[in-house]
Protein backbone atom coordinates (compact mmCIF):
# COMPACT_ATOMS: atom_id res chain seq x y z
CA UNK A 1 0.00 0.00 0.00
CA UNK A 2 2.81 2.46 0.80
CA UNK A 3 3.86 2.26 -2.86
CA UNK A 4 0.93 4.56 -3.54
CA UNK A 5 3.07 7.46 -2.32
CA UNK A 6 5.38 7.25 -5.33
CA UNK A 7 5.21 10.52 -7.22
CA UNK A 8 2.77 12.10 -4.77
CA UNK A 9 3.45 15.69 -3.74
CA UNK A 10 3.54 15.71 0.06
CA UNK A 11 3.95 18.58 2.53
CA UNK A 12 5.09 17.74 6.07
CA UNK A 13 4.80 20.42 8.75
CA UNK A 14 7.04 20.04 11.79
CA UNK A 15 9.19 17.88 9.55
CA UNK A 16 12.48 18.49 11.34
CA UNK A 17 11.15 17.35 14.70
CA UNK A 18 11.39 13.87 16.18
CA UNK A 19 8.43 12.17 14.54
CA UNK A 20 8.31 14.43 11.50
CA UNK A 21 11.88 13.64 10.50
CA UNK A 22 11.27 9.88 10.60
CA UNK A 23 8.08 10.31 8.58
CA UNK A 24 9.85 12.52 6.03
CA UNK A 25 12.62 9.95 5.56
CA UNK A 26 10.08 7.17 5.01
CA UNK A 27 8.10 9.24 2.50
CA UNK A 28 11.28 9.98 0.54
CA UNK A 29 12.09 6.28 0.58
CA UNK A 30 8.64 5.54 -0.83
CA UNK A 31 9.28 7.87 -3.76
CA UNK A 32 7.13 10.82 -2.68
CA UNK A 33 8.03 14.36 -3.70
CA UNK A 34 8.38 15.89 -0.26
CA UNK A 35 8.32 19.55 0.78
CA UNK A 36 8.73 20.47 4.43
CA UNK A 37 7.53 23.36 6.59
CA UNK A 38 9.95 24.29 9.37
CA UNK A 39 10.12 27.21 11.74
CA UNK A 40 12.62 29.83 10.58
CA UNK A 41 14.50 32.55 12.43
CA UNK A 42 14.13 36.00 10.93
CA UNK A 43 17.40 37.93 10.92
CA UNK A 44 17.69 41.29 9.17
CA UNK A 45 14.67 40.49 7.07
CA UNK A 46 15.95 37.13 5.86
CA UNK A 47 14.38 33.90 7.04
CA UNK A 48 17.06 31.37 7.91
CA UNK A 49 16.87 27.81 9.08
CA UNK A 50 19.13 25.05 10.30
CA UNK A 51 17.98 21.47 9.91
CA UNK A 52 18.93 19.41 12.95
CA UNK A 53 17.42 16.05 11.96
CA UNK A 54 17.09 16.23 8.18
CA UNK A 55 20.32 17.88 7.07
CA UNK A 56 21.40 14.57 5.48
CA UNK A 57 18.22 14.55 3.35
CA UNK A 58 18.11 18.23 2.41
CA UNK A 59 19.20 17.62 -1.20
CA UNK A 60 16.34 15.13 -1.67
CA UNK A 61 13.60 17.55 -0.63
CA UNK A 62 11.52 19.39 -3.21
CA UNK A 63 11.23 22.55 -1.12
CA UNK A 64 11.98 23.84 2.36
CA UNK A 65 9.36 26.33 3.53
CA UNK A 66 10.16 28.46 6.57
CA UNK A 67 7.74 30.36 8.75
CA UNK A 68 5.59 30.33 11.85
CA UNK A 69 2.78 27.77 11.56
CA UNK A 70 0.53 30.08 13.62
CA UNK A 71 1.07 33.06 11.32
CA UNK A 72 -1.59 33.89 8.70
CA UNK A 73 0.94 33.47 5.88
CA UNK A 74 1.40 29.79 6.77
CA UNK A 75 -1.84 29.01 4.93
CA UNK A 76 -0.65 30.73 1.75
CA UNK A 77 2.76 29.07 1.92
CA UNK A 78 1.11 25.66 2.19
CA UNK A 79 -1.17 26.37 -0.78
CA UNK A 80 1.78 27.59 -2.84
CA UNK A 81 3.56 24.25 -2.31
CA UNK A 82 0.71 22.53 -4.25
CA UNK A 83 0.69 19.32 -2.21
CA UNK A 84 -1.55 16.33 -2.85
CA UNK A 85 -1.30 15.40 0.84
CA UNK A 86 -0.46 17.39 3.98
CA UNK A 87 0.90 15.69 7.08
CA UNK A 88 0.44 18.28 9.84
CA UNK A 89 2.77 17.50 12.74
CA UNK A 90 3.94 21.00 13.69
CA UNK A 91 3.15 21.54 17.37
CA UNK A 92 4.44 22.68 20.71
CA UNK A 93 4.35 19.20 22.22
CA UNK A 94 6.32 19.54 25.47
CA UNK A 95 3.59 19.43 28.11
CA UNK A 96 5.46 21.38 30.87
CA UNK A 97 5.99 24.29 28.46
CA UNK A 98 2.24 24.81 28.42
CA UNK A 99 2.23 25.48 32.17
CA UNK A 100 4.16 28.73 31.73
CA UNK A 101 3.28 29.59 28.11
CA UNK A 102 -0.33 28.49 27.58
CA UNK A 103 -1.16 31.23 25.05
CA UNK A 104 1.87 30.47 22.87
CA UNK A 105 1.10 26.74 22.95
CA UNK A 106 -2.53 27.43 22.02
CA UNK A 107 -1.48 29.58 19.05
CA UNK A 108 0.89 26.96 17.68
CA UNK A 109 -1.38 23.99 18.23
CA UNK A 110 -4.81 25.45 17.47
CA UNK A 111 -4.22 28.38 15.10
CA UNK A 112 -1.52 26.39 13.30
CA UNK A 113 -4.01 23.57 12.70
CA UNK A 114 -6.67 26.02 11.50
CA UNK A 115 -4.17 27.51 9.06
CA UNK A 116 -3.55 24.10 7.53
CA UNK A 117 -7.26 23.28 7.40
CA UNK A 118 -7.86 26.54 5.55
CA UNK A 119 -5.05 25.72 3.15
CA UNK A 120 -7.04 22.60 2.21
CA UNK A 121 -10.31 24.54 2.13
CA UNK A 122 -9.05 27.44 0.02
CA UNK A 123 -6.41 25.71 -2.07
CA UNK A 124 -6.99 23.30 -4.91
CA UNK A 125 -5.90 19.74 -5.50
CA UNK A 126 -5.17 18.83 -1.85
CA UNK A 127 -6.66 15.37 -1.53
CA UNK A 128 -6.05 14.78 2.19
CA UNK A 129 -4.72 16.31 5.39
CA UNK A 130 -3.59 14.16 8.29
CA UNK A 131 -3.68 16.13 11.54
CA UNK A 132 -1.77 14.94 14.58
CA UNK A 133 -3.72 14.80 17.83
CA UNK A 134 -2.47 13.25 21.09
CA UNK A 135 -3.37 10.68 23.73
CA UNK A 136 -3.17 13.56 26.21
CA UNK A 137 -6.64 14.67 25.08
CA UNK A 138 -8.15 11.79 27.06
CA UNK A 139 -6.64 12.82 30.40
CA UNK A 140 -8.11 11.01 33.38
CA UNK A 141 -8.96 7.56 32.08
CA UNK A 142 -12.27 5.96 32.91
CA UNK A 143 -11.63 2.25 33.43
CA UNK A 144 -8.97 0.44 31.43
CA UNK A 145 -7.90 0.99 27.84
CA UNK A 146 -8.99 4.01 25.81
CA UNK A 147 -10.91 3.77 22.57
CA UNK A 148 -11.89 6.66 20.32
CA UNK A 149 -15.25 7.14 22.08
CA UNK A 150 -13.63 7.84 25.45
CA UNK A 151 -14.53 11.21 26.94
CA UNK A 152 -11.96 14.03 26.95
CA UNK A 153 -10.59 15.21 30.29
CA UNK A 154 -7.59 17.38 29.28
CA UNK A 155 -5.44 17.86 32.36
CA UNK A 156 -3.02 20.51 31.04
CA UNK A 157 -3.15 23.57 28.77
CA UNK A 158 -1.28 21.49 26.19
CA UNK A 159 -3.93 18.77 26.31
CA UNK A 160 -6.70 21.37 26.04
CA UNK A 161 -5.06 22.85 22.94
CA UNK A 162 -4.92 19.42 21.32
CA UNK A 163 -8.59 18.77 22.15
CA UNK A 164 -9.49 22.04 20.42
CA UNK A 165 -7.41 21.21 17.35
CA UNK A 166 -8.79 17.66 17.22
CA UNK A 167 -12.38 18.90 17.33
CA UNK A 168 -11.75 21.64 14.76
CA UNK A 169 -10.63 18.88 12.41
CA UNK A 170 -13.90 17.02 12.94
CA UNK A 171 -15.90 20.23 12.50
CA UNK A 172 -14.19 21.11 9.21
CA UNK A 173 -14.73 17.58 7.89
CA UNK A 174 -18.37 17.66 8.99
CA UNK A 175 -19.15 21.22 7.87
CA UNK A 176 -17.07 21.69 4.75
CA UNK A 177 -16.48 18.10 3.69
CA UNK A 178 -12.71 18.50 3.92
CA UNK A 179 -10.67 15.30 3.46
CA UNK A 180 -9.40 15.26 7.06
CA UNK A 181 -7.97 12.29 8.95
CA UNK A 182 -6.92 12.60 12.60
CA UNK A 183 -4.23 10.39 14.09
CA UNK A 184 -4.06 10.07 17.88
CA UNK A 185 -0.61 8.72 18.76
CA UNK A 186 0.09 7.42 22.24
CA UNK A 187 3.49 8.20 23.80
CA UNK A 188 5.99 7.74 20.97
CA UNK A 189 9.70 7.26 21.56
CA UNK A 190 12.84 6.35 19.65
CA UNK A 191 15.94 7.87 18.03
CA UNK A 192 16.05 11.68 17.87
CA UNK A 193 13.54 12.18 20.66
CA UNK A 194 15.12 14.74 22.97
CA UNK A 195 12.50 15.50 25.61
CA UNK A 196 10.12 13.42 27.72
CA UNK A 197 10.85 10.59 30.07
CA UNK A 198 12.66 7.96 27.95
CA UNK A 199 15.37 10.14 26.35
CA UNK A 200 15.93 11.92 29.67
CA UNK A 201 16.33 8.65 31.57
CA UNK A 202 18.70 7.26 28.92
CA UNK A 203 20.91 10.34 29.11
CA UNK A 204 21.03 10.18 32.91
CA UNK A 205 21.66 6.43 33.00
CA UNK A 206 24.53 6.57 30.52
CA UNK A 207 26.08 9.33 32.61
CA UNK A 208 25.57 7.35 35.84
CA UNK A 209 23.58 10.30 37.19
CA UNK A 210 20.51 10.00 39.44
CA UNK A 211 17.34 9.11 37.53
CA UNK A 212 14.59 11.34 38.84
CA UNK A 213 11.06 9.95 38.86
CA UNK A 214 8.16 12.31 39.48
CA UNK A 215 5.73 11.02 42.11
CA UNK A 216 5.61 7.36 43.10
CA UNK A 217 6.43 6.15 39.57
CA UNK A 218 3.32 3.99 39.30
CA UNK A 219 1.82 6.23 36.64
CA UNK A 220 1.77 4.35 33.35
CA UNK A 221 1.86 5.15 29.65
CA UNK A 222 1.45 3.26 26.39
CA UNK A 223 4.93 3.69 24.86
CA UNK A 224 4.97 3.15 21.09
CA UNK A 225 8.15 2.87 19.02
CA UNK A 226 8.57 5.47 16.30
CA UNK A 227 8.80 2.96 13.41
CA UNK A 228 5.35 1.62 14.24
CA UNK A 229 3.94 5.13 14.49
CA UNK A 230 5.39 6.18 11.13
CA UNK A 231 3.59 3.23 9.53
CA UNK A 232 0.42 4.47 11.22
CA UNK A 233 0.87 7.93 9.69
CA UNK A 234 1.41 6.43 6.24
CA UNK A 235 -1.78 4.38 6.53
CA UNK A 236 -3.79 7.42 7.62
CA UNK A 237 -2.42 9.32 4.63
CA UNK A 238 -3.37 6.82 1.93
CA UNK A 239 -6.07 4.41 3.14
CA UNK A 240 -9.57 5.10 1.82
CA UNK A 241 -11.19 4.48 5.22
CA UNK A 242 -9.14 7.08 7.12
CA UNK A 243 -10.97 10.24 5.97
CA UNK A 244 -13.42 11.51 8.56
CA UNK A 245 -11.89 9.26 11.22
CA UNK A 246 -9.97 9.87 14.43
CA UNK A 247 -7.88 6.79 15.19
CA UNK A 248 -5.81 5.73 18.20
CA UNK A 249 -2.42 4.07 17.73
CA UNK A 250 -0.51 2.41 20.57
CA UNK A 251 0.67 -0.98 21.83
CA UNK A 252 -2.09 -1.93 24.25
CA UNK A 253 0.47 -2.24 27.06
CA UNK A 254 0.56 0.07 30.08
CA UNK A 255 4.17 0.50 31.27
CA UNK A 256 4.93 2.20 34.55
CA UNK A 257 7.57 4.91 34.85
CA UNK A 258 9.25 2.80 37.53
CA UNK A 259 9.64 -0.02 34.99
CA UNK A 260 11.09 2.38 32.42
CA UNK A 261 13.64 3.65 34.94
CA UNK A 262 14.68 0.16 36.06
CA UNK A 263 14.84 -1.25 32.52
CA UNK A 264 16.89 1.64 31.16
CA UNK A 265 19.27 1.34 34.10
CA UNK A 266 19.64 -2.40 33.40
CA UNK A 267 20.15 -2.03 29.63
CA UNK A 268 22.67 0.78 30.13
CA UNK A 269 24.48 -1.18 32.85
CA UNK A 270 24.25 2.03 34.78
CA UNK A 271 25.22 2.83 38.35
CA UNK A 272 22.54 5.51 38.55
CA UNK A 273 20.34 5.70 41.61
CA UNK A 274 16.60 6.04 41.08
CA UNK A 275 15.23 8.87 43.18
CA UNK A 276 11.68 10.15 43.56
CA UNK A 277 10.64 13.78 43.64
CA UNK A 278 7.34 15.62 43.83
CA UNK A 279 4.72 14.77 41.26
CA UNK A 280 4.49 16.80 38.06
CA UNK A 281 1.68 19.28 37.57
CA UNK A 282 -1.37 17.90 35.73
CA UNK A 283 -0.13 14.32 36.08
CA UNK A 284 -2.32 11.67 34.47
CA UNK A 285 -2.21 8.30 36.27
CA UNK A 286 -2.68 6.08 33.20
CA UNK A 287 -2.90 6.24 29.41
CA UNK A 288 -3.51 2.89 27.72
CA UNK A 289 -4.46 2.55 24.05
CA UNK A 290 -7.21 0.42 22.60
CA UNK A 291 -6.01 0.15 18.99
CA UNK A 292 -8.76 -2.21 17.85
CA UNK A 293 -10.17 0.35 15.39
CA UNK A 294 -6.75 0.74 13.71
CA UNK A 295 -6.50 -3.04 13.44
CA UNK A 296 -10.04 -3.34 12.06
CA UNK A 297 -9.71 -0.56 9.49
CA UNK A 298 -6.11 -0.96 8.37
CA UNK A 299 -4.80 -4.24 9.77
CA UNK A 300 -2.30 -2.18 11.80
CA UNK A 301 -0.60 -3.76 14.81
CA UNK A 302 2.52 -2.74 16.76
CA UNK A 303 5.65 -4.73 15.98
CA UNK A 304 8.19 -3.30 18.47
CA UNK A 305 7.48 -3.57 22.18
CA UNK A 306 9.07 -1.79 25.10
CA UNK A 307 12.18 -3.86 25.90
CA UNK A 308 13.27 -4.08 22.26
CA UNK A 309 12.40 -0.44 21.62
CA UNK A 310 14.44 0.73 24.60
CA UNK A 311 17.37 -1.41 23.47
CA UNK A 312 17.29 0.14 19.99
CA UNK A 313 16.94 3.63 21.43
CA UNK A 314 19.87 3.18 23.81
CA UNK A 315 22.12 1.77 21.08
CA UNK A 316 21.32 4.78 18.90
CA UNK A 317 22.27 7.18 21.71
CA UNK A 318 25.47 5.26 22.46
CA UNK A 319 26.61 5.48 18.83
CA UNK A 320 26.39 9.27 19.02
CA UNK A 321 28.16 9.82 22.32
Amino acid sequence: MFGKYRGKRVLVTGADGFMGSHLTEKLLGEGAKVSIFVRGNSTTGTTKYTLKNLSHAEKDLDEIITGNIASPDAKDLAIKARPDIIFHLAADAYVPNSFDHPMEVMETNVIGTLNMLHAVKEGSGIKRIICTSSSEIYGMTIGGSINEDHLFFPSSPYAASKVAADKYCYAYWNTYGLPVAVIRPFNTYGPRHTYDVIPKFIELALGNKPITVHGNGNQSRDFTYVDDMVDAFLLMGIHKDAVGRSVNFGTGEAITINYIAEKIKELCRSKSKIVHTKDRLAQVPKLLCDYSLAKKLFGWEPKVFIDEGLRRNIEWVKERL
